[in-house]
């Protein structure tokens, strides 16, 4: 890349020192820009993949929004430099955008999940929903049908009658569980439809690194990564942490009987988000959050299987049954997810009524 070109259509202050390689991000190429003068800030550099966000524009203006909107909420939050012509991005004469945003000094980030960190993430991605609960302006889809159960279910189905490597015939057993329970994990879609959950301005890629933490005192500091926040429904910021944090395994491991849900993070989690978000979700909500719980391991072995069988590299692979392996893994944390179903009902409800915000349960999930 040509850094001088990249760096100088930007208003940035100082004098550029040094740009290394920053982090270990899958979508995303990020750098860091460091200055010579102490009194002018370092900088992060992005170059923004555009073959996950094609409409690069809407992207920055959904970002714009947000950080705006969170400024204005008197909350820290990451700030992008304009470039010389007054945008959030630029073209380089390759053809790769680049975005630009401050250094956050003494911040870190974290891999490892305990009940403590978990406590903390759920208050905070809860926070964030929070405080984008009054967003007026409204936000694109930058990555249309996410997190959208009913599409992915249509993705499946669609690879298993092309079947251009024969392998839907083998995979028979998971076909059967995802078609028994796909009117109930695609409810979802249809309780927003007949206007009985509202959409939420959620950051739909809940992880524990993706927010930032003061390396001296452990404080939280923000929430980063606002590529993918977007409209959706509540269950993308809730049930997809805990997909990957309350796991006792990594997702693509072959073991299946080391694939178990850990209550604790669940719990430490939950309390965290339900302090947060109490304020403003509905009753039904509260009483979903199980089946969110449930919901994002069927997804994504959903999505992994539709991989397998069309054969396709969405995500990297070591080896040719590797996203086969990742559908059963990701499956059995489905089925143990739904094993503590009732005491996951049970917590939720007690968090809930200690808010003395107590619901009133519809009995929504009998009807459905």
């Amino acid at each position: 890349m040509n850094q001088k070109e990249i760096l100088h259509a930007f208003c940035i202050e100082g004098t550029v020192s040094e740009v290394k390689p920053l982090g270990n991000g899958l979508i995303n190429d990020t750098f860091l820009v460091t200055t010579t003068e102490p009194a002018a800030p370092d900088y992060v550099l992005q170059r923004i993949n555009t073959s996950i966000f094609t409409d690069v524009e809407m992207l920055q203006r959904n970002i714009e929004r947000v950080t705006e909107h969170i400024r204005g909420c008197g909350e820290a939050t990451l700030r992008f430099i304009p470039t010389r012509e007054g945008r959030t991005y630029h073209c380089d004469a390759e053809g790769n955008v680049w975005r630009i945003s401050e250094y956050i000094p003494h911040s870190t980030t974290l891999n490892e999940v305990n009940t403590v960190t978990a406590h903390e993430a759920g208050y905070a991605f809860g926070h964030f929903e929070q405080m984008l609960s009054d967003l007026t302006e409204p936000l694109g889809y930058t990555i249309p049908n996410f997190h959208n159960m009913e599409y992915r279910m249509e993705q499946l189905r669609q690879a298993v009658r092309e079947d251009p490597l024969q392998r839907a015939q083998g995979v028979s057993d998971m076909l059967d569980i995802f078609e028994r329970d796909a009117a109930r994990m695609c409810q979802g879609e249809r309780l927003h439809r007949e206007g009985r959950l509202p959409l939420r301005t959620c950051h739909c890629d809940t992880k524990v690194n993706n927010m930032l933490f003061d390396d001296r005192t452990g404080d939280f500091l923000m929430v980063i990564d606002l590529d993918t926040v977007m409209p959706s429904l509540f269950f993308s910021d809730y049930g997809d942490f805990l997909r990957t944090a309350a796991s006792t395994t990594r997702e693509d491991d072959p073991q299946l009987d080391n694939v178990h849900f850990r209550l604790d993070i669940f719990k430490a989690f939950t309390r965290g988000y339900i302090e947060s978000v109490r304020t403003f979700f509905t009753p039904l909500e509260i009483e979903l959050l199980p089946w969110a719980a449930e919901l994002f391991p069927f997804m994504q072995s959903v999505r992994f299987l539709w991989a397998y069988i069309l054969g396709n590299d969405y995500w990297k692979c070591d080896y040719p049954e590797h996203n086969l392996d990742r559908a059963r893994n990701q499956l059995r944390l489905y089925e143990e997810v739904c094993r503590h179903e009732e005491e996951m009902a049970l917590f939720c409800q007690q968090c809930y009524s200690a808010s003395n915000q107590a619901p009133v349960f519809t009995n929504e999930k009998q009807e459905l």
